[in-house]
């Protein structure tokens, strides 16, 4: 066989794997609003932010240590780890658990899209943050009209009366705000860990804060956990957090951050589209408008975030 033969063998094989970890990302991140969901109708949050966490990062750090990867860590290197996973996994999303035992799944996934919008805005104004092209400023704006149109009728409920949909929309955004301060964190962090064992520690701390907490709290007390949300927590770790995650990483290896990103405006049609079938959510017309609007301002954002950094 010719080296040109198995390069094109080759090539296709890193391209049929590309596809499927895409096909994976879009899917299975989409679908984790949908189980977040069906667990948080029966399950305290702080139970289902803590073991799905806890369960995924020993699985994965296990998983890490057989393959031969360095797990152990400086000090440093650890507490650096423990910041993210605190932005990113407790703060981010034990709202996110929070607010889907009152708000639709499909308008939870489309409040945690504007993530993007929040990362710009932070950098901004950051002494070494990235500059935000013209595209940008588009995509920030777009994206606040969008999100009124969105939240108008949620807002609505809860100003008629309905305080705990006003706490729910208020704690999302507080969510979607610690996931991207946990991202600009990461970013500038310039860790050199190894992908793998870096995210297998964030969940395995992350699941070990939020577990500890739901105890301090007593929130094990009384509860009996129904098939469910047994089987929802099942879902998250393995769909949501093993799969989901590892085709993230393996992507961000194999293809241009830009094309990755693709999964924050695909994730929110994938929920709002399983909310409707399995949970029998119905959004209103103007959140229709609204989920658009916020997918092609996400869309701006990522692609001129791009941009910009191609031409320093």
């Amino acid at each position: 066989m010719s080296f040109t033969n198995v390069e094109t063998k080759n090539v296709r094989t890193v391209t049929a794997s590309v596809l499927v970890a895409f096909a994976c990302l879009y899917f299975f991140w989409g679908s984790t609003y949908t189980a977040i969901r069906i667990g948080a109708m029966t399950m305290p949050t702080l139970l289902l932010a803590g073991p799905r966490f806890l369960i995924s990062g020993a699985i994965m750090l296990v998983w890490c240590a057989l393959t031969g990867r360095q797990i152990w860590l400086p000090r440093r290197t650890m507490a650096m780890i423990l910041l993210i996973s605190v932005l990113l996994l407790c703060g981010g999303h034990i709202t996110l658990v929070f607010a889907e035992r009152y708000v639709p799944s499909g308008l939870c996934s489309l409040g945690f899209a504007v993530t993007p919008l929040f990362v710009a805005l932070i950098e901004l104004f950051l002494p070494k943050g990235e500059p935000l092209a013209p595209r940008g400023w588009a995509g920030i704006l777009l994206g606040l009209f969008g999100l009124a149109i969105l939240l108008e009728p949620s807002l609505h409920t809860g100003l008629q009366g309905n305080r705990m949909v006003l706490l729910a929309v208020v704690a999302l955004f507080a969510g979607a705000f610690s996931w991207a301060a946990g991202c600009v964190v990461s970013r500038h962090a310039h860790l050199k860990v190894d992908l793998l064992v870096g995210s297998a520690w964030q969940m395995l701390l992350a699941g070990a804060c939020n577990t500890l907490l739901a105890t301090a709290l007593g929130n094990w007390k009384g509860y009996t956990p129904t098939m469910s949300a047994v089987l929802a927590v099942a879902y998250l770790v393995t769909f949501g957090s093993l799969i989901g995650y590892t085709a993230f990483l393996y992507l961000l290896e194999h293809v241009p951050v830009s094309k990755v990103m693709s999964y924050t405006y695909v994730n929110p049609v994938v929920a709002v589209l399983l909310g409707m079938l399995l949970l029998h959510e119905r959004p209103e017309p103007t959140e229709f408008a609204g989920m658009a609007t916020i997918i092609v301002a996400v869309f701006l954002m990522t692609t001129a975030q791009v941009k910009t950094k191609a031409l320093k």
